[in-house]
């Protein structure tokens, strides 16, 4: 047992502050967190206001965890495996819930049923990206975290003032992300339960400049007087069947990100090439399930001009 400085956390913050920790830099990673009673106890490299020292754990040495995502204090597993769940509940004391998907992402609303292997009984949970909170129930709207990496990418890629239309927005990870610079996001989703999560994500952030829609992507041509700067279509088991719509919102110039679920390497590229684009960027996201990848076209309109493909190296996998 080591005696260091400690901040004490109330347990649903734990997992937002643990990141902000890590963020700062104040986290000390050789000792383990600990619960005591509704609260979690982090140890701090040096003293903060109000924290006092306490005892704490080294790491133990660990072994190989069952292979898992972690959504906020959710770990969503690849397998079902009781006792693997066990150990992942036991690895991090921000962890409250163990679940194993029963079913493909699936139905007009794209979501997962699962299974609860071990810790609370929900599928609720609390999630900080960049300094973005979420509130994400997966019961009701499809969510990843291994997108993170992507998002920044198209972030750091634009211009301040753009305007920036998302058509699948789920909870609205993209459309948070990028009111960072936009001057405008209209952000739009099918999904009911995934429009009452995104209000309340945009008011967690005190966001003022996106506008949520509840809508299928074919209708925003006939509802939205706008031309965009950015269309984001991250959809990616049919986002290319609205590629047309996205087409005729998006300025000359603009960009388009469309994400697409592919078994061939420039699967989609002659059903883009149909369309005036002066550039198509075809990018490696991360992998999906054995033979099929994740992959992101960036395409860039142009009145006049023919399509051109670059392929990029694989820099970006998340």
């Amino acid at each position: 047992m080591v005696q260091q400085w400690y901040i004490r956390v109330e347990r649903q913050d734990g997992e937002r502050k643990r990141q902000e920790l890590m963020e700062q830099g104040l986290l000390d990673p050789s000792l383990k967190p600990r619960r005591d009673g509704g609260s979690i106890l982090f140890p701090v490299i040096s003293p903060l206001e109000g924290s006092t020292k306490e005892e704490f754990e080294g790491h133990p040495v660990v072994g190989t965890l069952p292979r898992h995502e972690l959504i906020g204090g959710i770990a969503v597993m690849q397998e079902r495996d009781a006792p693997g769940a066990a150990i992942l509940l036991s690895s991090r004391p921000s962890i409250h819930t163990v679940l194993f998907a029963i079913s493909d992402v699936e139905g007009p609303w794209r979501i997962r049923r699962y299974e609860v292997l071990a810790g609370e009984p929900t599928t609720k949970t609390r999630y900080v990206e960049h300094g973005l909170r979420f509130e994400i129930d997966v019961s009701e709207a499809y969510f990843s975290a291994r997108l993170s990496t992507e998002r920044q990418r198209i972030l750091s890629g634009m211009d301040e003032g753009e305007r920036v239309l998302d058509m699948f927005a789920g909870v609205g990870p993209y459309a948070l992300t990028l009111a960072r610079k936009a001057s405008l996001v209209v952000a739009s989703d099918l999904n009911p339960g995934a429009v009452r999560l995104m209000l309340r994500n945009i008011a967690l952030n005190r966001c003022e400049h996106i506008l949520p829609l509840l809508s299928d992507a074919s209708h925003l041509p006939g509802i939205l007087p706008w031309k965009f700067d950015r269309v984001v279509m991250n959809l990616p088991l049919g986002a290319i069947r609205f590629l047309s719509s996205a087409v005729g919102m998006c300025r000359p110039g603009g960009t388009i990100h469309c994400y697409a679920l592919q078994e061939r390497e420039g699967e989609f590229l002659e059903e883009i090439g149909k369309y005036p684009v002066s550039s198509i960027r075809e990018r490696y996201v991360r992998s999906y399930s054995p033979g099929r990848w994740h992959a992101v076209y960036d395409i860039r309109l142009d009145a006049h001009a023919g399509g051109m493909c670059i392929r990029d190296e694989p820099d970006a996998r998340e």
